[in-house]
């Protein structure tokens, strides 16, 4: 029953209208006068005809941002983060499929422990790469909703870590919901229940690996992948580049309906 209850929710979130700004055209501000990109025609700026630096010069840098900057906004794409996480754990991982049944807020209280170890009963690649990224994934939220977080006149300079700063802050409280929270581990899959389940380092490494993941993807899409896509006009390669080397980035996408591989004023010009 709850896992059914819980499914229909994660569904009816997933389908949920999401803001103007995930639809498939993205609208920026040039001086006075409204810009409109469509994201199913071609691409603004084909291979070969402006480098990567070029392109970037033509947009407003203050009017680049994906979403209105509101906290209601990163709160609900955050939801819609959570709801595909905890999804994905009901589909995929069995023992938390196990713990469905039984009183559920007994259950959820007796759960909700502080942790005694360091690790907790998960694999490296999931404690160190899965939760930096899911973590990165919720700080790219916030900076979708965050005015000027995307600046690339910003470079690494003061007010760009200060954004990124704000943003592990977002990432962190993020991460304690997913843990504690009435949407959590915890009351999802009772996690804590048994001994050895919970551990320091999801608190620890989540919101530091969260931090270290946006910056080295924001790296990667300045200085690696713009310069890839200068290069080919081929859209399934730059559309492929973009989710592999940016793996959190393309998971908040999805959180807020866009396409994994969409970039504000980029587009490949797939449907």
């Amino acid at each position: 029953m709850r896992a059914a209850l819980f499914l229909t929710l994660g569904i009816a979130l997933a389908a949920a209208p999401v803001a103007p700004a995930a639809a498939q055209t993205s609208e920026l501000h040039l001086l006075d006068l409204e810009i409109e990109f469509d994201f199913t025609s071609e691409p603004a700026f084909p291979a070969g005809t402006a480098t990567s630096d070029e392109q970037t010069q033509l947009i407003e840098p203050s009017s680049i941002a994906p979403t209105q900057s509101t906290l209601r906004g990163a709160i609900a794409d955050s939801l819609r983060l959570l709801m595909i996480e905890h999804s994905s754990r009901v589909a995929f991982q069995e023992k938390t499929r196990r713990e469905l049944g039984g009183p559920f807020w007994r259950d959820y209280v007796r759960s909700v422990k502080m942790p005694r170890t360091w690790n907790d009963g998960d694999g490296w690649l999931v404690n160190y790469v899965g939760h930096p990224i899911h973590g990165a994934a919720a700080g790219f939220i916030w900076l979708d909703h965050e005015d000027g977080a995307h600046d690339p006149a910003l470079g690494f300079s003061r007010e760009y870590w200060g954004s990124r700063g704000r943003a592990v802050a977002w990432a962190a409280v993020y991460s304690l919901q997913f843990e504690f929270g009435p949407l959590s581990e915890a009351s999802i899959g009772n996690v804590g229940l048994r001994d050895n389940t919970t551990g320091w380092v999801d608190h620890v490494v989540t919101p530091a690996g969260a931090l270290a993941f946006m910056v080295a993807e924001d790296a990667l899409d300045r200085h690696l992948i713009r310069r890839l896509e200068a290069r080919t006009d081929n859209r399934f390669l730059r559309a492929l580049v973009r989710m592999a080397l940016n793996p959190s980035r393309s998971l908040s996408n999805i959180a807020q309906g866009r396409l994994p591989w969409f970039r504000v004023g980029r587009p490949i010009g797939f449907d």
